[in-house]
């Protein structure tokens, strides 16, 4: 039987190289696997809602660039640190200037964003900036509302308070929107506020140096003599506030170069218009009328024009007098009232004393009714002396006079004052009596009977004049015949006395009896005239007798 016979190979055996390959193989996907991994980032936000460990994705545009790997505190357990992998291609994105936010449903002034996220969660937003590679990153904690990549200008604005102006809230111009507030923030003076604002094109180019902004917020409620007018930009602005802004035409347009510039945010347009009038004076009043019902900003009028405002209305103690003022100081604007000449622009003060020699005074007037407003108005009032407080004020004092109202209310108080010196309890027991006495009168029995009297007396004389209508007619007539008899015969004796003096001389036998005649006549005569005088004004005589003398006919 044949023996096996063992021979040594030489060289490796192919059994190594297996492994080997296998190596190779775990080696280059290691190096494809680290190779082809995006870089790790650090953003840090103040709270984790809505972010999850593998499930919340970063996003840009819409498309998927990174995955949350881990979330944990930071250090001082103040903010929340999240730690994500991005793809290798938006590895560029990582710059000094990116943004992160987290988006999730919001309501703002702007609306309602983020709803996409109610049925596949919160996301994380990414915006690509400029600068050095970055790694680690401070969020945002809302969407910004600007986008970095927007052409537009940025403008800073200072008010004196913010009112309902927020974040989103809308700049218009002309009615239409120009653009939006970024946000706010306290100036250094913690006085007012810096509000940060976008204008986008093509309104950025009519924003310049000498461009006016005014808040646009709730209503611009007015009456006048077409009534009542109700104002305001748009509901958005209404019910989330907005910014208005106008620039002026012309050759004082400034550059367009704003940059480093703050613009001042108006209360309101009419705000604008009241200090377009530079030259101010003041003045201070003192009235004796209670002040209550004026406010600071309330109008100081000339015939019912507006030449200034109240600015400061106080009460002061004088140690010296122990007495107590109201100082009102106002505001003239001189450049309200025109004048042929130059004396109200060159010397206004000297302008408004010679006002005061010629009566300019000062009152106090209701402006409404309702609400009990006051306001000053000056009037030309030469007979009203110059009644002057000397208070030792560095402003000089216009003289006052009392309002119609406070006159009104004097008259009163003098009537009252008068009312109260009248004995009213004498007056009263006085007319106690006086009823008394009638009721008296009126409930005594006499009185029935001078009444039933005076009912007879009054059907006796209606008797009377019954027959007498029956009998006026024939006496009428009877008296006309015996007038015109008489007559008659006055004319005949006049025509006989004639006949007579002719016929007899005064050396007459017959003369004196003539004379005699004559008088006789005349008597007769003077008599009938006197009995036809006496029927003619009281024919009624024939019948009742003449009346004696001094009673009426």
């Amino acid at each position: 039987m044949n023996q096996p016979v063992v021979k040594e190979r030489g060289g490796p055996s192919i059994v190594w190289l297996i492994p080997i390959i296998t190596a190779l193989l775990g080696a280059w996907l290691i190096v494809h696997t680290l190779t082809d991994k995006g870089p790790l980032v650090t953003i840090t936000f103040r709270t984790a809602e809505g972010i999850e460990v593998n499930k919340t994705r970063i996003k840009y545009k819409s498309l998927d660039i990174g995955l949350v790997e881990g979330v944990r505190f930071s250090k001082d357990f103040s903010r929340v640190e999240v730690r994500a992998r991005l793809s290798k291609e938006a590895a560029h994105f990582l710059r000094r200037d990116t943004r992160f936010w987290v988006v999730r449903p919001t309501l703002s002034a702007r609306g309602i964003s983020g709803l996409g996220t109610l049925l596949s969660g919160s996301y994380i937003e990414i915006e690509p900036g400029q600068g050095a590679p970055q790694a680690l990153f401070v969020g945002l904690e809302s969407a910004p509302v600007v986008n970095a990549d927007e052409a537009g200008k940025p403008i800073t604005l200072m008010a004196r308070k913010l009112g309902s102006i927020d974040r989103g809230s809308l700049i218009h111009y002309q009615g239409i929107v120009a653009g939006e507030v970024l946000g706010y923030e306290m100036a250094n003076d913690y006085r007012s506020v810096l509000i940060h604002a976008f204008v986008k094109p093509p309104f950025d180019r009519l924003v310049r140096s000498n461009t006016r902004f005014w808040s646009a917020s709730g209503l611009d409620l007015s009456v006048g003599p077409d009534g009542m007018r109700v104002k305001t930009e748009s509901l958005q602005a209404l019910l989330f506030g907005g910014i208005a802004f106008d620039t002026p035409d012309g050759q004082d347009s400034g550059p367009d170069d704003i940059t480093g510039l703050v613009f001042t945010l108006h209360d309101d347009q009419k705000a604008i218009q009241d200090q377009a009038y530079a030259a101010k004076i003041r003045y201070v009043l003192f009235f004796e009328d209670s002040v209550r019902g004026l406010t600071v900003g309330a109008p100081v009028e000339f015939k019912g024009i507006k030449v200034g405002s109240v600015i400061d209305v106080r009460l002061e103690y004088d140690e010296r007098t122990t007495a107590f003022r109201i100082p009102v100081v106002v505001e003239l604007e001189p450049e309200r009232i025109l004048e042929r000449g130059e004396r109200m622009k060159k010397a206004p003060r000297e302008a408004f004393q010679a006002l005061v020699k010629r009566g300019l005074r000062a009152r106090l007037q209701t402006g409404n009714l309702l609400t009990g407003q006051l306001f000053v108005d000056l009037d030309m009032q030469p007979k009203a002396p110059i009644r002057l407080a000397g208070a030792g004020r560095t402003e000089p004092e216009l003289p006052t006079v009392q309002g119609n109202f406070e006159q009104m209310t004097t008259q009163v108080k003098g009537i009252v004052d008068k009312l109260d010196k009248v004995d009213i309890v004498a007056i009263g027991a006085e007319l106690q009596s006086t009823l008394k006495g009638t009721a008296s009168v009126a409930n005594s029995p006499g009185l029935d009977k001078t009444i039933a009297d005076l009912g007879a007396s009054l059907a006796s004389l209606r008797s009377i004049l019954h027959k007498v209508d029956e009998r006026a007619e024939p006496i009428t007539v009877n008296l006309e015949q015996a007038l015109a008899a008489a007559r008659d015969a006055l004319e005949k004796s006049k025509a006989t006395m004639a006949a007579v003096d002719g016929m007899l001389a005064p050396e007459s036998p017959m003369h004196d009896g003539a004379v005699r005649l004559t008088q006789e006549l005349s008597a007769t005569a003077r008599a009938i005239r006197s009995l036809v005088e006496l029927l003619e004004r009281s024919p009624q005589s024939l019948l009742f007798g003449r009346k004696p003398t001094g009673e009426k006919q």
